[in-house]
């Protein structure tokens, strides 16, 4: 089921109604039940994945924290990371292991035919999968307790805005709100509607509209060259934020319905002056797991030059395979690795200034985030190749550039839509709002003007919203991770 789905404009209120309406004591069992239903309506096979994840990592984190004997501990852990990583890679990573093995042998002309297997991946797999196993490590370390209610874990797991594409919760964070008694605040439940519609406006007016320009280009490459691929990357830059972004958005504001607050996940990434900058304010959730799971552990910054480099390394390349099973994913989290290297490298002998930041280094950083994520969109790495030797092709006859690529777009039916002019306009709206972002709450900062001004904002935006959901609708992109 999708957000931006009609079927979910009727199960949001159903399941909200019926929450409150419930004795506090048994709201968990509410929201557990409409997260399976929720999860269930994508395919219902699915769920039986999401139970056993669900089952093992509550197990063995029970047996963890019941065993005094530091061996029967680690041994409880590794079942719990071998088992729910062996469901992530059997279903995500198989096929692309093995194609990518039988490809390096015939290579070294060993003739094998490729071993596939016709898999579906579950939907969430990703997310989920790193939720319990942050969970799981967390009682290990003692930083958590074990929950011993099965169900509220279950709802831990499995709540239904973040469960297809995040946050990444932390149970220290989630698990004590699942657990405490809730009471409906009406102005909980009115600034998560802003957030919501909020959501709704990235993913609707910009990437839903952005994305026909840029699968256009994208789905057959060779048959475009110079700027008309640099406009198509430039707008996926905006579509994938937008579409990312705007899920997190509706998931938090759909949480605090229920009286439930969700990390935020996104804080005006492409007003970063460094990539390191950007990974703080991009996929939040994400890039701190991977701090505290993989790059601390691996040693972190604590044991000389050359292994800080190792871990930035490996830490970025396992964010790139997380992302997806192929060579292009791996190639967009390893350039960002060797990006942190360069600045480090770099810092050290020209300090940035802290009082500002550098409009210069901000430019530099949003052009180098969005060349590297036509890696993260191309279809294959030959298709990623032709772009970067093909993206600059005729611009040292600037006047010919253009014209080229409104020429390709002219033929194309772009040049005439005029949704995709009114998009420029939401563009420039949403970095406006960003660049609020940065030093305060937009929400509080709107409340300052007058009613009527802002309902008719509201209304504004509502207006936008529905207009452009008439243009067609997109899965979100992050569903495919």
């Amino acid at each position: 089921m999708l957000f931006n789905s009609n079927a979910f404009y009727v199960f949001l209120p159903l399941v909200f109604a019926l929450y409150w309406l419930t004795p506090r004591k048994y709201r968990w069992g509410v929201l557990l039940v409409s997260s399976y239903y929720f999860y269930m309506s994508a395919n219902a096979a699915y769920i039986v994945l999401l139970l056993a994840t669900t089952l093992i990592s509550y197990g063995t984190a029970l047996l963890m924290e019941r065993t005094p004997d530091s061996k029967r501990r680690k041994r409880y852990l590794w079942i719990a990371l071998v088992i729910c990583l062996g469901f992530l890679f059997f279903f995500k990573y198989f096929n692309f292991l093995s194609t990518s093995v039988t490809t390096l042998l015939r290579k070294c002309s060993l003739p094998l035919d490729d071993v596939t297997l016709n898999l579906v991946l579950p939907v969430g797999i990703s997310f989920y999968t790193f939720q319990t196993l942050g969970y799981v490590l967390d009682v290990y370390h003692g930083k958590t307790k074990a929950c011993r209610h099965f169900g509220k874990y279950a709802v831990f797991v499995s709540f239904f805005p973040l469960l297809l594409a995040g946050p990444i919760e932390r149970a220290e964070h989630l698990m004590p709100q699942i657990e405490r008694e809730h009471s409906l605040d009406a102005d909980k439940a009115i600034r998560g509607s802003k957030w919501i519609a909020w959501g709704f406006f990235k993913k609707i007016a910009i990437a839903d509209v952005v994305a026909s320009c840029v699968d256009v280009v994208y789905n057959q490459v060779t048959s475009y060259t110079g700027l008309a691929l640099g406009i198509a990357t430039l707008f996926y830059a905006f579509q994938v934020y937008c579409d990312f972004s705007g899920y997190s958005d509706i998931a938090r504001g759909v949480a605090t319905l229920f009286d439930i607050e969700l990390v935020n996940n996104f804080k005006s990434p492409y007003f970063s002056a460094s990539v390191k900058e950007f990974w703080s304010r991009w996929h939040i959730s994400l890039s701190s797991w991977l701090r505290d799971y993989i790059y601390f552990p691996l040693g972190g910054s604590r044991k000389g030059t050359f292994r800080t480099y190792r871990n930035l390394m490996i830490t970025f390349l396992v964010s790139g395979l997380w992302h997806g099973a192929s060579w292009t994913f791996v190639v967009w989290g390893g350039l960002h690795g060797l990006a942190q290297i360069a600045e480090r490298i770099w810092n050290r002998y020209f300090p940035p200034k802290k009082e500002r930041k550098s409009v210069i280094r901000v430019l530099l950083t949003f052009a180098f985030v969005t060349l590297t994520w036509l890696f993260f969109r191309a279809n294959t790495m030959s298709d990623a190749g032709y772009i970067l030797t093909h993206l600059f092709d005729g611009i040292t006859h600037p006047v010919a550039y253009v014209r080229t690529a409104y020429e390709a777009f002219d033929s194309a039916g772009l040049i005439q839509s005029t949704d995709l002019k009114l998009v420029l306009i939401w563009i420039l709206v949403l970095l406006v709002h960003d660049f609020i972002g940065l030093r305060r709450d937009v929400a509080d900062w709107l409340g300052r003007f007058s009613k009527p001004v802002r309902y008719a904002l509201y209304f504004l935006l509502l207006f936008i919203i529905l207009y452009s959901r008439q243009l067609g609708q997109y899965e979100f992109v992050y569903f495919q991770f």
